[in-house]
C-alpha cells in the first residue's frame, strides 16, 4: 500500500477516524480528572563519608575509593528504606491509628497493622535512591520522594523518613556500641582478676626467695665465682712450680733458687771458702798432719754439714709449701662448686621471677588494651552524632504529580490518532472497495483499458437502489 493510497483511504473514512480520535482523547481525559490527584513530597539528606572521630582508624566509613563511598551511600539509602525505618515512621505519625487505615487493613480491632501499613509504603509511596548514581557524577545525597493523596501527609511522611533514617542511623552506631561496652567490661573484670593473681604470686616468690626488683645479689655471686675461678688457677700454678722444684730438690739440691737465696747458706759457703783458703795455706805451710790443719779440716767438715742440713731444710719447705697450696687448691675447688651452685639456684630463682614477671607483664598489657577498647566503646555508646544529615525538608506541594493533564493529552492525541488510523484500515481490510485505478489492477490483475467517468444508477434495480431513491453516478471501469 502506497502512501497516496493511504491517504485515499483515510479521506474516504475520515468519519471513523475522527469518531476514535475524539472518543479516545475523550476517554482519557475524563479518567484523567476523574483519576484521584497524587501530590509528590521530596527530603534529602547527605552522608558524609568521612572516617568517624569517634571510631577511630577502624570507623572510617566510606574509604578512600569511590566505588567504596557509592557502596556506601546506597546502604545508607538501604537503611532509609528499610522496614524499621517504615514502621517506626507510621508509629511516629500514628497511621495505624487512622480509622481509614484501621478499616482497611485492620481486621481484629486490637491488631497491630503498622506492619501492613510499613509494606504498603514501602511498595507503593515511599521512593529511596541516591540523587546521582553513575560513575561519572556520584553523589552523597540520597533523595526520599513521598506520594499521596493528601500533600500535607506527603510532605510529614518525606520529613518523617529523613529524620527517622537520622535516630536509626544513630541507634545502628550505639547499639553495638552498648554490646561491645557490655562484653569489655566483663572482659576487663575477668582480665583484672588474672592480674592480680599473677601479681600476688610475683610478690609471694620474690618474698620467698629474697629477690627484689633491684636486686644485684646475682651478680654479686657471679663476680665471687669469678674470683674463685682466678684463685684457684693461681693456687693451681703454685702447686705445680712448689711440685717442680720439689722434684728438682731430690737430685739436685744445692742449685734450688731458693738454696741460692738463701742469706744463711750464702754466709756458710762465704765462711767454708775462708776455711778452704786457709787449709790450702795451712797445708802449704806447716803440713797436713799439724794440728792447726787438722782443726780448719774440721771446721770445713762442719759448715759443709750445716750448708746440706741447711739445703734439706730448704728442700723439706718445698714439700711443705706443695701439700699447703694442693690443700688450699682443694679448698678454692670445692668452694667454687659450691658457688657455681649457688650462681645456678639464683639463676633458675630468676629464671621464675622472669617467667612470672612476664605473665604480669603481658596480662597487663591485655588488661590495658580491654580497658581501651572498653573505655573507647563507651564512648561510641553515649555518642548522638551520626554521618547522616538531612539536607532539605519536604514542603508541602501545591501542585499534583499525577494525574498530568498535559502530559495525557498529548498521548491521548497521538495514541487517538494511531488508534483512528488503526480503525479506518481494519473497516478497510474487512470491507475492500476499489477507490483508485491501481486498486482494479491490485484485485483482477488485468491492464485497465479506459474507464467510464460517472454511469447514472437506475432506481429500477433493486440491488443497485433498493429503496427506489433516485440514483446517483460512481465511478465505473470497464
Amino acid at each position: 500500500m502506497s502512501f497516496h493510497q493511504l491517504f485515499v483511504i483515510l479521506l474516504a473514512r475520515w468519519r471513523v477516524v475522527a469518531g476514535v480520535f475524539c472518543g479516545f482523547v475523550f476517554l482519557v481525559m475524563a479518567v484523567s480528572f476523574i483519576w484521584p490527584k497524587q501530590y509528590t513530597a521530596t527530603a534529602s539528606v547527605v552522608i558524609d563519608a568521612k572516617s568517624d572521630p569517634l571510631a577511630g582508624a577502624g570507623g572510617n566509613a566510606g574509604g578512600a575509593g569511590g566505588q567504596q563511598i557509592s557502596n556506601y551511600v546506597n546502604t545508607q539509602a538501604d537503611i532509609i528504606g528499610s522496614e524499621r525505618v517504615a514502621q517506626r515512621v507510621v508509629k511516629t505519625l500514628r497511621l495505624d491509628q487512622q480509622p481509614e487505615a484501621r478499616k482497611l487493613w485492620a481486621k481484629s480491632p486490637d491488631e497491630d497493622i503498622s506492619i501492613r501499613i510499613a509494606h504498603y509504603l514501602l511498595e507503593k509511596k515511599v521512593t529511596v535512591a541516591p540523587s546521582h548514581d553513575s560513575p561519572t557524577h556520584m553523589s552523597n545525597v540520597v533523595e526520599i520522594q513521598v506520594k499521596w493523596s493528601d500533600p500535607q501527609t506527603a510532605a510529614a511522611l518525606a520529613n518523617s523518613f529523613a529524620q527517622t533514617a537520622i535516630d536509626t542511623n544513630i541507634e545502628l552506631k550505639v547499639e553495638p556500641a552498648k554490646q561491645y561496652t557490655t562484653w569489655f567490661d566483663q572482659r576487663a573484670r575477668a582480665l583484672k582478676a588474672d592480674l592480680e593473681t599473677k601479681q600476688k604470686k610475683l610478690s609471694d616468690y620474690q618474698n620467698a626467695k629474697g629477690i627484689v626488683s633491684t636486686d644485684d645479689k646475682f651478680d654479686v655471686e657471679n663476680a665471687r665465682l669469678a674470683e674463685l675461678s682466678t684463685e684457684l688457677v693461681n693456687i693451681q700454678t703454685l702447686r705445680q712450680e712448689a711440685q717442680s722444684r720439689q722434684h728438682q730438690a731430690g737430685s739436685d739440691i744445692e742449685s734450688l733458687p731458693e738454696v741460692l737465696s738463701s742469706p744463711v747458706v750464702q754466709s756458710l759457703k762465704a765462711a767454708l771458702s775462708q776455711a778452704e783458703a786457709r787449709r790450702q795455706d795451712t797445708a802449704q805451710r806447716l803440713g797436713k798432719n799439724h794440728p792447726d790443719y787438722q782443726e780448719v779440716e774440721g771446721e770445713i767438715t762442719n759448715l759443709r754439714s750445716r750448708i746440706a742440713k741447711e739445703s734439706a731444710n730448704i728442700a723439706a719447705s718445698l714439700g711443705s709449701s706443695a701439700q699447703v697450696n694442693l690443700r688450699r687448691e682443694n679448698e678454692v675447688r670445692t668452694a667454687l662448686d659450691a658457688q657455681k651452685k649457688r650462681v645456678l639456684e639464683l639463676k633458675h630463682q630468676h629464671d621464675e621471677a622472669g617467667t612470672l614477671l612476664s605473665d604480669v607483664t603481658t596480662a597487663q598489657r591485655d588488661y590495658d588494651d580491654v580497658t581501651q577498647r572498653l573505655a573507647q566503646s563507651s564512648l561510641e555508646s553515649l555518642t548522638q552524632q551520626t554521618n547522616v544529615v538531612q539536607l532539605t525538608t519536604a514542603s508541602i506541594p501545591t501542585d499534583p504529580s499525577s494525574p498530568k493533564m498535559l502530559l495525557n493529552l498529548i498521548l491521548a492525541v497521538f495514541l487517538g490518532g494511531i488508534f483512528g488510523i488503526a480503525a479506518a484500515l481494519g473497516l478497510e481490510m474487512s470491507n475492500r472497495i476499489v477507490r483508485e485505478d491501481e486498486d482494479m489492477l491490485d484485485l483482477l490483475g488485468v491492464p485497465l483499458l479506459g474507464k467510464i467517468r460517472y454511469v447514472p444508477v437506475r432506481a429500477s434495480l433493486p440491488r443497485a437502489n433498493p429503496s427506489g431513491a433516485p440514483g446517483r453516478l460512481e465511478p465505473s471501469v470497464v
